[in-house]
């Protein structure tokens, strides 16, 4: 199959680890061009070193290259407010986009459950790491019951956020929060990131609990366990940290949640660890390696779909 050509906004932590994915390999993308705003950029020379045309001119100095006019995909990594306006020229240009900032400004795709997006689309929002690491799990549940709500705490080595994460932060809670719900099936979600600067640096920790009527038990840990397994198969290290909890809260000893209410039902609890790669990042980055790694598959989707279309 021919191959899609694509660019990467953005070359810091986040951008550089997604270059390094795509050049080990991709069956669907082809990378041509690393674009960054530093010319110092270790990103940027690490693009270089690999034969990879850049440019620190930003998205002005994607335009003039000689290669964009054959590039059909555009990765953004840098921030919610630099994706806006990226995302107007971009559109303008006819390029594809699957952006990893918190802007989503195109539907939410989280690979495992919902991959495949109408094939009008032109622009597909990562939502955040915890929100890749978590709503696969949010959905695992919603398949087997109707989740009331869902909460999650994504708690990462503060090593690991760089300045576009500690910049989105409002826009992290509030993204994952709304992907929760319109992905994971949730009726109300909630989600807190937590920046642990302990030393050495933590792997990434996430927690997750559902509220649902009374279900068998067996089905949610069976279906939980089969949607790690389909993270697995793109992020080796997503696994559980210890078994899947479950409570029952009856009328006489009703859970009581702030902003919430009481609840009657399951609780189900689950705990993860999100171990990375090692591919640019330290694997304790785990959060960041899950973006990367999800972006890397979403984009293949897109792109197979859009070549699909073309070729009908």
């Amino acid at each position: 199959m021919a191959k899609m050509k694509c660019a990467i906004i953005g070359s810091g932590n986040i951008g550089t680890d997604l270059m390094i994915k795509l050049l080990k390999g991709s069956d669907t993308l082809e990378l041509v061009a690393v674009v960054g705003i530093d010319p110092a950029s270790e990103g940027l020379a690490m693009a270089r070193e690999r034969g990879v045309t850049t440019t620190h001119e930003g998205i002005d100095g994607l335009r003039k290259l000689p290669e964009y006019a054959e590039i059909g995909l555009v990765f953004d990594a840098t921030s919610a407010y630099a994706h806006k306006a990226h995302d107007e020229v971009l559109q303008s240009d006819g390029k594809l986009v699957v952006d990893l900032t918190p802007a989503a400004i195109g539907p939410f795709v989280v690979p495992p459950v919902n991959a495949t997006v109408d094939p009008a689309v032109r622009n597909i929002n990562m939502v955040t790491c915890g929100g890749q690491a978590t709503i696969p799990i949010v959905a695992a549940v919603s398949r087997v019951a109707p989740v009331h709500y869902a909460e999650i705490v994504a708690s990462v080595s503060s090593r690991s956020a760089g300045p576009g994460t500690r910049a989105n932060i409002d826009e992290f809670t509030r993204t994952t929060a709304k992907a929760i719900e319109e992905v994971g099936g949730a009726g109300r979600g909630r989600a807190i990131i937590i920046l642990n600067p302990a030393e050495p640096p933590m792997i990434m920790r996430d927690t997750i609990f559902t509220l649902t009527d009374i279900v068998d038990e067996e089905k949610v840990r069976a279906s939980i366990e089969e949607m790690i397994a389909s993270v697995q198969s793109y992020v080796p290290g997503y696994r559980l940290k210890q078994e899947v909890q479950f409570e029952r809260y009856g009328s006489n000893r009703p859970l009581k949640i702030p902003g919430y209410g009481e609840f009657e039902g399951l609780k189900t609890s689950v705990f993860l660890e999100v171990e990375g790669a090692g591919d640019y990042l330290p694997k304790y980055s785990g959060n960041l390696d899950i973006m990367t790694a999800a972006a890397k598959a979403a984009g293949e989707r897109l792109a197979q779909m859009r070549m699909e279309k073309v070729a009908a």
